[in-house]
């Protein structure tokens, strides 16, 4: 349902951002896909030459070079690759928003239908362009406050504690081959619980 050359202007307005600046298109329909590879490159020259006394675009390079159009066969196969990519910005122009907004999680920032597009978020309606770039998305997402906030934690364990928590402490420090800190919670179970004996080695060696 996606309008060509809507799809095939943004992809442009992204790649116009450097000479390795990608711009992807995943889409269920190769009659579509076809039609956005006819017309961006005509729209990177006439952008080219519009620019000509500013030197250009150095989407005439970053096109050809990082430009990736791909054909799916479903929408949860547009949603696996697209995660995939984590891409900076998302659009989605298609009949099935919904499907979409609940099942995309890699992304910095999400543009839904054809009203929104990346140079209104860019510039004007926001929320962020502080947004995470090569693959970032995958795990984390835009710069907001809580990027300012210092999160502190803190615990305080009773000695009792130790027979489950310092036991586990110490077998897994061991698999580990970290024997001074398994002796850290060593010397609190002979402490705490003199005399007792507990299962402290891999393997059940006492």
């Amino acid at each position: 349902t996606a309008d060509p050359l809507i799809v095939a202007t943004d992809l442009v307005s992204q790649a116009e951002h450097g000479p390795t600046s990608p711009a992807w298109l995943i889409s269920t329909s190769a009659s579509l896909a076809e039609e956005v590879s006819r017309l961006v490159p005509v729209l990177v020259a006439k952008l080219d030459s519009d620019l000509a006394s500013l030197g250009g675009t150095p989407a005439t390079k970053s096109w050809p070079d990082f430009g990736e159009i791909i054909v799916v066969g479903s929408h949860e196969e547009a949603v696996r690759i697209s995660d995939r990519y984590a891409p900076e910005h998302l659009e989605v122009i298609t009949s099935n928003l919904e499907y979409y907004l609940a099942n995309l999680t890699n992304y910095g920032s999400l543009f839904l239908g054809e009203g929104s597009t990346v140079t209104h978020g860019d510039k004007a309606s926001g929320p962020n362009h502080v947004l995470p770039t090569r693959r970032v998305g995958r795990y984390t997402g835009g710069l907001s406050v809580e990027k300012f906030l210092k999160k502190l934690t803190w615990q305080k364990l009773s000695k009792e504690s130790s027979k489950t928590i310092g036991v586990a402490s110490a077998r897994i420090t061991r698999m580990e081959g970290m024997e001074g800190h398994a002796r850290a919670a060593d010397v609190r179970l002979e402490k705490f619980f003199p005399g007792e004996k507990f299962d402290i080695y891999p393997g059940g060696k006492n």
